[in-house]
């Protein structure tokens, strides 16, 4: 695949849908993830005020680590067999089906958003689509976390399940402030068995 050539949500959701399983075993819980990103993910919850929004939960566990510190919080999957999971998995919690690039929640109604590599398929060239999505639904002084593969430089790589892209910290960072964010955090981390990492926390603007 070009880079820059959109990754479409149906391939997303069939490539997900054929491997579920196999990625609720290996990342379905937060015991998998890396203690710097469970310790990264809970800092951050804690400074939230208002409902938060865990955008591409996959099987929830995000989900309900943040409801675990107190926040009120939904998620949302293009993958229906992760939300259905999720429903079994944890039902005090809300899951549904549903698109981030289109999202049935109100302007300025939230006091955050997780994308917790939820916009790892998404090329250089659509990356707004969310991020603007993201940038509408969250009140201003609210916050955003992105988890993502980070790279020296950006562009797409062979993802086990679809194509996924790499960014380097300030690109991404970038988009963010181009979408409407301020980047309050950046982290990295190499080595230790798993891909590069980055993440970002920002908080929104208040427009204009």
């Amino acid at each position: 695949m070009e880079q820059g050539t959109t990754v479409s949500e149906e391939i997303v959701r069939e490539s997900y849908s054929t491997r579920f399983d196999e990625y609720v075993e290996l990342f379905g819980s937060t015991a998998s993830a890396h203690p710097s990103d469970r310790e990264l993910v809970g800092t951050w919850t804690d400074t939230l005020t208002g409902p938060v929004l865990d955008a591409g939960c996959g099987p929830g566990q995000w989900t309900s680590f943040m409801a675990g510190r107190g926040a009120v919080v939904n998620g949302i999957d293009v993958v229906p067999e992760f939300v259905e999971h999720a429903r079994r998995q944890y039902p005090g919690l809300t899951f549904d089906v549903g698109s981030f690039e289109a999202l049935r929640t109100a302007a300025a109604s939230l006091g955050g958003v997780l994308s917790w590599y939820s916009l790892i398929h998404h090329s250089p060239e659509d990356i707004q689509i969310p991020l603007a999505e993201f940038a509408r639904v969250i009140r201003p002084g609210g916050g955003l976390l992105v988890g993502f593969f980070e790279g020296s430089t950006r562009g797409p790589f062979d993802h086990a399940v679809a194509t996924g892209y790499r960014w380097p910290v300030a690109e991404l960072g970038a988009e963010l402030a181009d979408a409407g964010f301020e980047v309050i955090e950046t982290h990295t981390r190499t080595g230790g068995g798993y891909r590069p990492h980055g993440a970002i926390t920002a908080r929104r603007l208040r427009a204009g």
